[in-house]
């Protein structure tokens, strides 16, 4: 076991389930074709980080496990447990630091190219130094990456989830506490047809390689 976990939270592709924003112009099925391939970007991309173990994390209908498994072998899989999408981050977190990891991270789905270098990075800033806490902003308000030393149970409660103010509360939240924190560079994700757009024309250098073939075989 290595010191560093990489928490993955990821939900069964399901046609109505996953990315329901991009219907239209997409259709369900084609839309949880779309989040399967990013999800396999994700799983593929990050299977790069050295001295770093990953534990996904799934959510989805009868069924969920048995995708998970089939097609990610060998990676630990626990189910999300908890109301809210707070509460789900905060049982991840705390289990794998219950297992001895020292650092962990938690990334999601959403950007198919983000590159590993920024997760190395926050794992960088745990180690070495004050920082407490790791958070990578997302153009949307709010945050692709959430990293720490332990859990800091308050950054999970309290929070709008899903709207626009999530990384504006999270950061109050930690200065309240007197967290010392520490941000990545601002980066994208797909939720919208113009998020993908904006996907095409940022990724390269091999990054997301099935999203964008999707991308160019739909057309879009």
């Amino acid at each position: 076991m290595n010191e560093k976990a990489l928490i993955i939270f990821a939900r069964q592709p399901a046609p109505g389930e996953v990315k329901t924003r991009l219907v239209p112009p997409l259709s369900p099925a084609q839309a949880s074709l779309l989040y399967h391939f990013m999800l396999a970007d994700i799983i593929n991309g990050t299977e790069s980080l050295e001295g770093v173990d990953r534990v996904l994390f799934y959510t989805g209908g009868e069924g969920a496990r048995g995708y998970f498994l089939d097609r990610f072998p060998g990676l630990p899989l626990y189910p999300q447990e908890g109301d809210d999408l707070g509460s789900r981050m905060e049982e991840a977190f705390s289990r794998v630091f219950a297992e001895g990891y020292r650092f962990a991270a938690i990334i999601g789905t959403d950007s198919p190219d983000l590159p590993v270098s920024f997760i190395d990075d926050a794992f960088r800033l745990l180690a070495g130094g004050k920082t407490e806490v790791v958070f990578g902003p997302a153009e949307d308000g709010g945050y692709y990456l959430l990293a720490m030393k332990r859990v800091h149970h308050e950054l999970f409660h309290g929070i709008s989830w899903g709207g626009g103010s999530v990384l504006r509360e999270s950061l109050e939240k930690a200065g309240a506490m007197g967290l010392e924190v520490s941000e990545l560079m601002m980066w994208g994700d797909v939720d919208t047809f113009e998020d993908l757009a904006g996907l095409a024309e940022r990724a390269g250098g091999g990054c997301a390689p099935l999203t964008l073939r999707f991308i160019k075989d739909m057309g879009l």
